[in-house]
């Protein structure tokens, strides 16, 4: 599986970089707390995650410190009550985010307008990976099983749904959840009044990793090709977009993916209404990661310098902010998200 070593990280309209130093860069937002340089004077930390308007700093102690979000508290402060150590991984929903801890158990911190922060569910003590929708959240257990929690209008956290015991990597939409299985086989429940959720789609037998975008989902195969599956409203899932054979990594965006191939190209399709599937931007032969916002693409170079196109609408692909040299582009062991 491709390891996500979170160098770079997109929010809907804003994008994050760690710098070798620990600091962190940030562009874009239609708020100056997004990139408020007062919440970037760190110096240790080892990875970052961003939520729909806000991100998340993981220090090299374990704990944690998030800035934007105005939803979260009415003056912007760091999150002072985020005390817990030994954190692991982080997921970002579109208002809340969960923090993963060595020990296996989880806290969530944010909204919780439809208990996806909800301490029934808390008490989980062998959980491996988390992952967010917008108002749901799922853990993978030690043993190969999920527990849902939050929204569940359309059954995104229906237990009728979550039998499996195999479970190897977990994925989340909107309001979806993909999970793969040791099989290379997927399974998908929730909203599916777009085929998110339609067997017909998922007969593959060789997946190595899920990504969800919004209303659809992109599954790697061993083969370096990849099967999307979902809205098809921009052909983010039209198979005449999706013909090279050596992809090794996959992003998503609200309604376009992005395809990082072993040669160091990108291969992108779906929604092109702000170019962020134009070719003139497909000329780097030295990618080495990939992520994606709602309507913007960033791509990190073995030179450790990024890359950005697509919405400029928040300059979110602001040249003048991407012009750092010394961005972070190797990750030891401890920073590994598994």
């Amino acid at each position: 599986m491709y390891k996500k070593t979170h160098t770079i990280a997109c929010g809907e309209y804003h994008s994050s970089v760690l710098l070798n130093d620990g600091t962190i860069k940030c562009w874009g937002g239609f708020n100056e707390q997004h990139c408020n340089h007062i919440y970037r004077d760190f110096t240790d930390v080892i990875r970052i995650y961003c939520g729909d308007t806000w991100t998340v700093a993981l220090f090299a102690n374990g704990t944690v410190q998030y800035w934007g979000g105005l939803w979260f508290n009415s003056r912007n402060d760091n999150l002072t009550h985020v005390t817990c150590r030994n954190v692991t991984q982080i997921a970002c929903g579109s208002q809340h985010f969960v923090v993963l801890m060595l020990d296996g158990s989880i806290q969530c911190w944010g909204n919780n307008c439809s208990n996806q922060c909800d301490p029934v569910h808390l008490t989980l003590t062998d959980a491996i990976q988390v992952a967010c929708g917008h108002s749901h959240s799922v853990a993978l257990l030690s043993n190969g099983t999920i527990k849902c929690w939050g929204n569940n209008y359309v059954n995104q956290c229906d237990p009728v749904h979550l039998t499996f015991t195999d479970v190897i990597q977990i994925a989340c939409g909107y309001s979806h959840s993909v999970v793969l299985l040791s099989d290379g086989t997927v399974r998908c429940w929730g909203n599916n009044r777009e085929n998110q959720c339609d067997p017909v789609h998922l007969t593959f037998t060789d997946g190595v990793e899920v990504v969800c975008g919004r209303r659809h989902s992109v599954v790697l195969l061993t083969n370096g090709t990849v099967q999307c599956w979902g809205n098809n409203e921009w052909n983010q899932c039209d198979p005449i977009y999706k013909t090279f054979t050596d992809a090794i990594q996959v992003a998503c965006g609200h309604s376009h993916s992005v395809a990082l191939c072993s040669n160091g190209t990108v291969q992108c399709w779906g929604n092109n209404e702000f170019n962020q599937c134009d070719s003139v931007h497909f000329t780097y032969t030295n990618i080495i990661q990939i992520a994606c916002g709602a309507y913007h693409s960033v791509a990190l170079l073995s030179n450790g310098t990024v890359r950005c196109w697509g919405n400029h609408n928040w300059n979110q692909c602001d040249i003048i902010h991407v012009t750092y040299t010394n961005i972070r582009i190797s990750c030891d062991d401890v920073c590994q998200l598994w």
